[in-house]
């Protein structure tokens, strides 16, 4: 596969899990990826732990912006942390930029789109799998693939990419960007 690369798989995330359900609150605190017009993510629920600051009456900047900051949420959820910081060690990562939580509920879509700006051309993405059954299909490319839940996968998030959750569970991601040497 040259879109989907699995890092490692068999990771401890029901921590987290447990955490997102006793926080329902946290879920949709910010909605500029979800709610803008034309997005490709108008079905998704996002929790922001990192993301770039939001300039006043400029959301459009954001695509390129490569600093981010820390949410309310990245304190809230102390359990992300070592999932994203031993991904960070794991790929020898230099900096951290966007961290989010994301769930697809099922019956849910993600239309296809290509990102652009620095979380694609600045940072590598990766998603640690937090809850995915079968059905769930991530496509990028050419290429399919049905993460499981604790598999963490790097992606070329630079081709067009959509996913598809046909499956009777929520899919939850957690989706970390991260600058390498390379």
């Amino acid at each position: 596969m040259r879109n989907f690369v699995r890092i490692a798989d068999g990771v401890e995330v029901v921590p987290l899990l447990l955490a997102l359900a006793r926080q329902p609150h946290l879920w949709n605190q910010n909605t500029l990826r979800t709610q803008h017009s034309g997005t490709a993510h108008a079905e998704v629920d996002d929790i922001w732990l990192r993301f770039n600051e939001i300039p006043e009456g400029q959301p459009e900047l954001v695509a390129d912006a490569t600093e981010c900051i820390n949410y309310p949420a990245f304190a809230a959820l102390p359990q992300a942390r070592p999932l994203i910081f031993g991904l960070m060690a794991k790929v020898e990562g230099e900096r951290l930029g966007r961290c989010m939580v994301t769930r697809l509920k099922p019956g849910g879509r993600i239309l296809p789109h290509d990102d652009m700006g620095a979380p694609a051309t600045y940072y590598e993405r990766y998603h640690i799998v937090l809850l995915s059954e079968p059905g769930c299909i991530f496509a990028a490319g050419d290429e399919k693939v049905n993460m499981r839940t604790g598999d963490v996968y790097w992606f070329d998030n630079t081709q067009t990419h959509e996913v598809w959750n046909n499956s009777q569970e929520d899919r939850v991601h957690l989706i970390v960007d991260i600058r390498t040497g390379k």
